[in-house]
């Protein structure tokens, strides 16, 4: 194939299928939480820390990753302390990200609004070999925990009381999920953008909770469709010419829409099936007690 024969194309790739495992892989903690739209909020923070890296002339992933863990756990104490005015410090501390990395970039003698453009939304052929080895440790990193402890987080996403009560340390597994979608922020920038890389870590397994019931089924269907629309969309922004991170999403929302149109006729047959089952089925009643013997007192 002719796009294997570059190795910008091949870098690309890898780290396309890279992000499709790793975002829907953490994707489906925050949708257990519902808080989908945590990885939109994290990349806002994230763009500071772009634009710090640009400003201080070192890697902007690094330092995007450091100053979007440090807003995950603001992001979680305010989720834990800020009460009724949480939106508010949230939305400040979204908005104030964003402006502080668009701020930084024009200080800096190596940023610009062309350099701005593709961490906001995704250049995956720009991809360079010290990228690659960034996205590898950080890669590893998230499938260790989102796989290793998929027990303990599974339960504190289910239900975060009985979770306690069991004795799992709820806050500290609360904290790791949000620094896990913080680094997994920083790993598909790239390849999607920060302003789209949310839509990678929710579209993916909102559309496996269509046909899947279970949770290891979930997990499986929405990484498989991560690694196929970032494949694909890859793919397609090379022959085409059209921004990759856009198409991926695209594609996600796509297979969305044709999983949802599939639901309706798999319930009707699950509850078709479950229906028949039930018709074989029968319930032996078990026969009236005998009445006693009559008594007849002597007088």
């Amino acid at each position: 194939m002719e796009i294997l024969n570059y190795a910008f194309m091949q870098r690309a790739l890898i780290a396309a299928l890279i992000v499709g495992v790793t975002a829907p892989a953490i994707g489906i903690y925050l949708v257990q939480r519902r808080q989908a739209l945590m990885g939109d909020g994290i990349g806002h923070v994230a763009l500071t820390g772009v634009g710090l890296g640009f400003l201080l002339n070192t890697s902007p992933v690094w330092v995007a990753t450091a100053v979007a863990i440090a807003g995950s756990v603001v992001m979680e104490l305010i989720r834990w302390y800020g009460k009724t005015r949480g939106d508010l410090a949230l939305a400040m501390l979204f908005y104030g990200g964003m402006a502080g990395g668009v701020m930084l970039m024009n200080l800096s003698d190596a940023g610009s609004n062309a350099n701005l453009g593709t961490y906001l939304f995704g250049s995956i052929t720009t991809v360079s070999p010290q990228d690659m080895t960034t996205i590898y440790v950080l890669a590893a990193l998230v499938l260790a925990i989102t796989i290793g402890l998929r027990r303990q987080l599974f339960a504190v996403c289910q239900d975060e009381e009985f979770a306690r009560v069991t004795g799992l340390p709820v806050r500290l597994l609360n904290l790791l999920v949000a620094v896990t979608a913080a680094v997994t922020v920083t790993v598909a920038m790239r390849v999607v953008g920060l302003l789209l890389v949310s839509a990678l870590m929710v579209i993916p397994v909102a559309a496996a909770q269509q046909i899947s019931r279970s949770f290891a089924l979930t997990f499986a269907v929405a990484v498989a469709i991560g690694v196929a629309v970032t494949l694909t969309g890859t793919a397609t922004s090379y022959y085409v010419d059209v921004p990759s991170g856009a198409t991926i999403v695209l594609l996600a929302i796509g297979l969305f829409v044709l999983f949802t149109a599939l639901a309706a006729p798999l319930a009707k047959k699950r509850a078709r099936a479950a229906a028949e089952g039930s018709e074989g089925c029968t319930l032996e009643v078990p026969g009236g007690r005998a009445a006693p013997d009559d008594v007849s007192v002597a007088g």
